[in-house]
């Protein structure tokens, strides 16, 4: 017979199996393994734990990427995983995995640049590891608190879907720099979206106190994936007009026919995806949320199972999930 892989197998199937075999028993976690991070609740207040792994020439390429803004993305996708719950990020611990002759100003940079985005969301750095590796790797854990969290599991169709910001530049960014096209001014958004993005930290800490999202997500492997995340988790389906997507003036100048692929597919946006109940008092809400940041209505949950979407004209059709996965590329 033959052995899978894990290629074969992917990362959705390795996450499931690891769920399988390690059931949560203890009555302090509050939510395990299936949402952006986990949360316990030791003692009154509830702690939200995440980690991400960053590994060299998978996650990130070092002749692309400074290492001053290495750091502060390193920290940024932990304290994105925070937002979605809703939580105030606290504490950090920091994993290194160095290579014996890498330079020193190297690593000087990106602990500059891990510092300053610490310091941007009073995160203090409590401890953490170092080993001798062939290739960089990152290794983030951050604790966060929140009076109340949110997760991927509680959306009900009829829910409506929202985005923070605008989707795919983070893509588009990555596609200009491996190709050697800066872009000059014109694409200064595009780079910076995908080299140093900012975690809405603010933005789910207010969507958290008004009580809006029934469920919500960080968009760190592109749109349709996460999506497809919390549909899962919720047990439901969903419908995307497309016509709605937000894309900045960058993508619309420089994407071309590829912006609307690049804002479904991309990944690294680091954006919030959250549903919410369509009641007047969340309408209220989202108004008054709206004078602080930048949210935009993309379509709403349905029953079933599966992706849809809704062209301009009417015409609806199977959106296909084919953002980032690891293992398969």
């Amino acid at each position: 017979m033959k052995r899978a892989t894990v290629g074969e197998t992917g990362e959705r199937e390795l996450i499931k199996l690891i769920r399988r075999l390690f059931p949560s028993s203890r009555r302090e976690v509050m939510r395990g393994i299936g949402d952006d991070a986990a949360v316990i609740r030791p003692g009154k207040t509830p702690w939200v734990l995440t980690k991400d792994l960053l590994v060299e020439d998978v996650d990130f390429r070092r002749s692309l990427h400074p290492p001053f803004l290495l750091g502060r993305k390193s920290l940024a996708v932990n304290l994105s995983d925070a937002a979605a719950m809703g939580a105030r990020p606290a504490l950090a611990l920091l994993g290194l995995g160095l290579p014996p002759d890498l330079d020193l100003a190297w690593v000087r940079e990106f602990l500059r640049g891990f510092r300053s985005r610490a310091r941007e969301h009073g995160v203090d750095l409590v401890g953490g590891d170092l080993s001798a590796s062939r290739e960089i790797i990152v290794s983030v854990t951050v604790l966060a608190t929140a009076a109340k969290t949110i997760g991927r599991g509680g959306a009900r169709p009829g829910d409506r879907l929202y985005v923070s910001g605008t989707l795919g530049d983070a893509a588009l960014g990555f596609a200009l720099i491996e190709k050697g096209k800066a872009g000059g001014r014109a694409a200064a958004g595009l780079r910076r979206a995908f080299l140093d993005p900012s975690p809405r930290v603010e933005l789910g800490l207010d969507l958290a106190r008004l009580d809006l999202p029934s469920a919500m997500i960080d968009m760190s492997d592109g749109l349709s994936v996460d999506l497809a995340h919390l549909c899962e988790e919720s047990g439901t389906g969903a419908e995307v007009d497309l016509a709605r997507i937000p894309l900045s003036g960058e993508m619309v100048r420089l994407g071309g026919k590829k912006a609307l692929d690049y804002a479904l597919n991309g990944g690294e946006d680091f954006e919030l995806l959250f549903a919410a109940r369509p009641t007047r008092r969340n309408e209220s809400r989202l108004e008054e949320m709206g004078r602080r940041h930048a949210v935009t209505p993309i379509g709403r949950i349905v029953a079933g199972r599966g992706l849809t979407a809704v062209h301009p004209d009417g015409a609806r059709v199977k959106l296909a999930v084919r953002g980032y996965e690891h293992f398969r590329g």
